[in-house]
């Protein structure tokens, strides 16, 4: 069950600003009925200030919350203030979202965003353009950029989009960015893997996948591994405590050990056992 902040509740039980504004100067939309929520927010604009705001939404009591509270943080407010508030300063208005409803907030923003571009009249991909290399964001629910998830394949060893998630939470709410990440991923790993690695290099990845990344999870099982050679590709290995007596070495070893080895240092290694 998730847990609701107390503003969270007070704006859904008790929504500001409901409805419609006649003659509104901008208007904005976001959500989709098909997907299970839908916003419209009116805007009345005097003097290149937002005089008011109201929405209509259809959706969960998060929706709500994070389309009243935003018009309440829109009044009052010229439009280069407006333009710059975020999906999470909607959130933290709230005082949180749970993760799974954190595309509520995120549908805020594109609405706002829409309403604005409609007042304008403009198209805003220029405003992107003008962002540095690596800046998109690409998880809008969390404010994850695409340098972060960048940092994380390369510093943090990253090889899949659950890795990504845990190191940065990027699509643990709607999910929508999940194919870009990806996609990042498969650009950079793949960049990676074309780079050879000198012996001594691949020595040392192979001694720290085993030690970081196979030998914990052996001794969840009371077991363990040792390093004890790698020629080429031909990697050595000597199984210890309860995975030395186990019947299942043989699998243990193609099955985990060598793939865990392809996967994350070279697609040629081959796991021996040594006695």
């Amino acid at each position: 069950m998730w847990e609701y902040s107390d503003k969270v509740k007070e704006h859904f039980t008790n929504p500001k600003n409901v409805g419609s504004i006649e003659n509104a100067d901008a208007i904005g939309e976001a959500g989709a009925l098909s997907c299970g929520d839908k916003l419209k927010l009116y805007l009345k604009i005097e003097n290149n200030i937002i005089a008011n705001a109201k929405f209509q939404t259809f959706g969960c009591g998060s929706a709500v919350a994070a389309s009243s509270v935003l018009t309440e943080m829109l009044i009052g407010k010229t439009l280069d203030e407006a333009r710059k508030i975020t999906n999470k300063q909607i959130a933290d208005e709230l005082n949180g979202l749970p993760p799974e409803k954190m595309h509520c907030s995120v549908m805020g923003r594109e609405a706002l965003e829409n309403a604005l571009k409609n007042y304008y009249q403009e198209d805003w991909s220029e405003l992107e353009d003008e962002q540095e290399v690596g800046s998109t964001i690409i998880c809008h629910c969390f404010s994850v950029t695409e340098q972060q998830i960048i940092d994380a394949i390369l510093n943090n060893g990253a090889k899949t989009f659950d890795d990504i998630s845990k190191i940065t939470s990027a699509g643990l709410a709607c999910g929508r960015c999940r194919e870009n990440i990806k996609a990042i991923i498969a650009r950079y790993i793949k960049n990676d893997t074309e780079k050879k690695l000198t012996p001594v290099q691949k020595i040392i990845k192979i001694n720290s996948v085993i030690e970081t990344v196979v030998s914990p999870e052996l001794q969840k099982d009371f077991g363990d591994i040792e390093l004890i050679n790698v020629e080429g590709n031909n990697v050595y290995v000597r199984l210890k405590g309860h995975c030395s007596q186990c019947a299942n070495a043989k699998l243990t070893l193609k099955n985990f050990v060598e793939t865990k080895l392809k996967e994350l240092v070279d697609d040629d290694i081959i796991v021996f056992e040594e006695k």
